[in-house]
């Protein structure tokens, strides 16, 4: 007998949220002359260059591999749930990932944007990770909690 009620639900909103981070959006970084998009795949300068030498942006492949590692995890770890101890893992696993990839994008944007003697102008993604995390702690409570009742269930057997 395995309890499997809103550990399922708790993962599958640090999945989505990941999904939304890694695809969309972060944020923008206003310049005198230029206006950069934050994505997770990097920082990219928006319009076309017009003179060689001019600030490109930079790639941010770990990023965006952290981030969809973080996605992708959780959506996996739903089938896990014959097998709680792993279930549990990998649910603290996903929520570091998240972690880490909220830490990373917040740094990596505002040194960049430090260089130019901006500010970030951050989108409600940028949430997303904190989100996930808030729901893969809470997915790993609810296991938890699961794996008790099942004990106390054995034990009356």
């Amino acid at each position: 007998m395995v309890i499997q009620r809103w550990q399922s639900v708790m993962l599958l909103i640090a999945g989505v949220m990941m999904g939304i981070f890694s695809f969309c959006s972060l944020g923008q970084i206003q310049t005198a002359d230029y206006t950069f998009n934050v994505t997770a795949l990097g920082i990219a300068r928006e319009g076309i260059a017009t003179a060689e030498g001019e600030a490109t942006g930079i790639s941010t492949i770990v990023l965006f591999v952290v981030s969809l590692l973080s996605a992708i995890l959780p959506l996996i770890d739903i089938f896990c749930f014959r097998n709680m101890p792993l279930q549990k893992k990998v649910a603290l696993v996903s929520g570091l990932f998240a972690a880490v990839a909220g830490v990373i994008a917040a740094f990596t944007a505002s040194g960049f944007a430090s260089d130019f003697s901006a500010t970030v102008g951050w989108s409600t993604f940028v949430c997303a990770p904190a989100i996930a995390l808030i729901a893969d702690i809470m997915a790993f409570r609810l296991i938890s909690s699961d794996q008790k009742k099942l004990r106390a269930a054995d034990r009356l057997r």
